[in-house]
């Protein structure tokens, strides 16, 4: 008796060019391929030269005698070079894959040889095995557009002035620090006059530390003013601003315990993605366990960290924040149940399992309405 084929008995070869990108910074290896064949070629050009990357492309067709009409598929690594050379390709009319890099399985001897040579054919071979349906052999970066990305900037620029200015006023702590002299200082202030200051000894600050002092302090007031401007305009673009953004800010921002810098890196980092579950919610933010389990030895190797670092760190310092201004939502007690009345480290594990839970709450209320269990609304001002 004769039986009738299944879908899966067999497969339909297309006709496609694949390239990876190994990228550097003066010279870009190419590797190229075509689906269903063991034919490889490599070539090197110069590093965003456009019309070089035109002309290698023709001349792969023309080696692997395809036609010009023959789709082309790329990937390449995300890194330094952003997203701007998936844009040229998607405007060349080529498919192309940024593909994240610590998802790249790599040999794990200890001394493996690394040349870009071997970098792109592995990333090729990896696409080819991609084509052929192994859909989780490494982890697809979701492209924003070039509006979305931009938008990003102005609360990132804020995050980093704010570092360089905590950088700052620790600097100008330690240099006092070395002459007997406490300073106090909090939220940004520092000294606006060295005048009064006097060493451990009661005489005056030596010349060179004042003039070192007095160089920090004017980098202060500069840093400072920038930081002022920044927020102004962060502020007025929540207010004004009516992209799908800016209207998940006034939305969160009605929470309590969420302010304009928790709900605007939330709603720039969050808005334009796509998240079908829970579960990539928190892989964005890389605050998913990471199981060590073989043979008999099974541990908990803490949180993953392969994640958007922006967002991981606002939604712990969002985590602590809302401990002490929803204190009867159901987040909150979950953490006084579980881990409130434990030691330092066990409160700062809760910690991080508290800002998961809270991320996914957020998700829910931005893009479905879903308050969160027991979380108060801000009183309006009449």
């Amino acid at each position: 008796m004769a039986q009738t084929a299944s879908r899966r008995d067999f497969s339909v070869v297309r006709s496609e060019l694949l390239v990876a990108f190994e990228l550097s910074w003066s010279s870009w290896r190419l590797a190229f391929a075509t689906v269903g064949g063991q034919r490889r070629w490599q070539v090197t050009i110069a590093a965003r030269d456009v019309a070089a990357l035109s002309e290698a492309i023709e001349r792969a067709r023309r080696r692997f005698g395809l036609p010009a009409t023959v789709g082309v598929l790329s990937c390449y690594e995300a890194g330094r070079d952003g997203f701007w050379l998936h844009r040229l390709l998607t405007q060349m009319k080529i498919g192309n894959f940024v593909i994240d890099s610590s998802s790249i399985e790599v040999n794990r001897r200890a001394r493996r040889v690394k040349t870009d040579r071997l970098d792109a054919a592995k990333l090729l071979s990896m696409l080819m095995r991609y084509q052929g349906g192994e859909r989780g052999l490494w982890s697809v970066v979701n492209v924003p557009t070039f509006q979305q990305e931009d938008a990003r900037h102005l609360q990132r620029e804020i995050r980093t002035l704010k570092k360089e200015q905590t950088r700052l006023i620790n600097r100008v702590k330690g240099l006092l620090a070395s002459q007997g002299v406490a300073l106090k200082s909090s939220r940004g202030a520092v000294l606006t006059s060295l005048e009064g200051i006097r060493i451990w000894d009661g005489s005056p600050l030596p010349e060179g530390l004042r003039l070192r002092l007095e160089s920090e302090l004017l980098r202060h007031g500069f840093l400072h003013r920038q930081l002022l401007d920044l927020e102004a305009r962060r502020d007025a673009r929540i207010r004004e601003a009516g992209d799908r953004a800016a209207e998940i800010t006034r939305r969160l921002m009605r929470l309590r315990g969420i302010a304009e810098v928790g709900a605007e890196v939330f709603a720039r980092e969050f808005s334009w993605r796509k998240f079908r579950n829970r579960r990539q919610v928190g892989s964005l933010a890389g605050l998913t366990p990471s199981p060590y389990q073989s043979g008999d030895s099974c541990r908990e190797a803490g949180i993953s960290r392969a994640g958007n670092r922006h967002i991981r760190g606002i939604a712990i310092d969002l985590a602590w924040i809302w401990l002490r201004k929803q204190p009867a939502s159901q987040l909150t007690c979950w953490y006084n149940r579980r881990f409130a009345s434990g030691s330092p480290r066990l409160r700062k594990i809760g910690i991080i399992a508290l800002a998961r839970k809270l991320l996914i709450a957020l998700w829910r209320y931005a893009d479905f309405g879903e308050i969160p269990n027991g979380a108060l609304l801000k009183t309006p001002i009449a």
